[in-house]
């Protein structure tokens, strides 16, 4: 695949893990509600990054109850390299939750709440197969993001451009690795089409669930009031659903998962991901990377 190309992203193409990247999260300039000002879209996206963490950790550990019946030489390098990126964006997203710590935010509870859910709760109460159907399909969550995030809307143009540039870069990264999950849980753990839609269902209801309840409370913590929560959840809500708004790209992508014979490779165009992939490897650097791709993009 040229690096150079400016046209959209088609087929499938190597997993890279890209380690030692600079953000600069502890910059003093980054303010509190990072996103223009915006109280619910910061803590919105300071909500998903707690998550995180504890997260990545559980979708490692689901693929890799698996490994040992994988004889694929292809799928074990692909499993090592997911596990690689999915290493570094807990290590990047411990530090943007550093951030939060020096804002006197309880990271440690926040972090808690997620990790006792999953690696805990789901992994003692449900079998390996349906833990690693929860992460595909949470899997697919982060990989259609992408479709939001890199679009001539520039919904995060407000942001500062240190934390836009890490959700760029996850972003990326979860598109190069969004069939991994989903190949073990087909081919090895034998999950069939009924198992996946429904885990699909369960995580439509948990990854709000888990975002809504983080957000109120780090809303809580800026101090406002629980009627001035209700008003930002309710602008915030209009944000996120009205037409074109922050999820309307994502939508035609999640109902595709439905599909009988659906798989992540079917979905071959990604806006952004030359252009990203192209700006990145010019510099190395992945804040000046974002803010070409936006220039690139506006351009399309």
């Amino acid at each position: 695949m040229s690096s150079s190309s400016n046209t959209p992203f088609t087929g499938v193409h190597p997993i890279v893990p890209r380690e030692k990247l600079q953000f600069n999260l502890d910059d003093p300039s980054i303010p509190k509600h990072w996103v223009g000002g915006d109280a619910f879209q910061s803590r919105f996206w300071d909500a998903l990054s707690l998550t995180f963490p504890p997260g990545e950790k559980y979708f490692m550990n689901c693929v890799r109850d698996f490994r040992d019946q994988i004889q694929d030489p292809k799928l074990l390098q692909d499993i090592k390299d997911f596990n690689r990126q999915e290493a570094q964006h807990s290590m990047v997203h411990r530090q943007d939750n550093d951030r939060l710590r020096r804002q006197g935010v309880d990271v440690d509870k926040h972090t808690a709440y997620v990790d006792d859910m999953l690696n805990k709760g789901f992994r003692a109460k449900y079998t390996k197969g349906y833990n690693l159907a929860i992460t595909s399909a949470l899997e697919h969550f982060t990989s259609i993001i992408a479709h939001s995030l890199f679009d001539k809307r520039d919904i995060m143009k407000e942001a500062h451009p240190n934390v836009r540039a890490m959700y760029s870069w996850h972003a990326i990264e979860e598109v190069e690795h969004k069939a991994v999950a989903y190949d073990v849980m087909v081919d090895y753990a034998k999950v069939g089409y009924f198992k996946r839609t429904i885990a699909l269902v369960h995580a439509t209801y948990l990854f709000p669930k888990i975002i809504y309840t983080i957000g109120q409370q780090l809303l809580a913590h800026d101090g406002y009031s629980k009627w001035e929560r209700i008003k930002l959840f309710r602008g915030g809500l209009w944000w996120l659903l009205k037409p074109g708004g922050m999820l309307a790209p994502m939508l035609k992508h999640y109902w595709t998962y439905y599909k009988p014979g659906y798989h992540p490779w079917q979905e071959t165009e990604q806006p952004g991901y030359e252009q990203w992939l192209a700006a990145f490897n010019a510099s190395g650097d992945p804040v000046k990377a974002s803010e070409e791709t936006r220039v690139a993009m506006a351009l399309v």
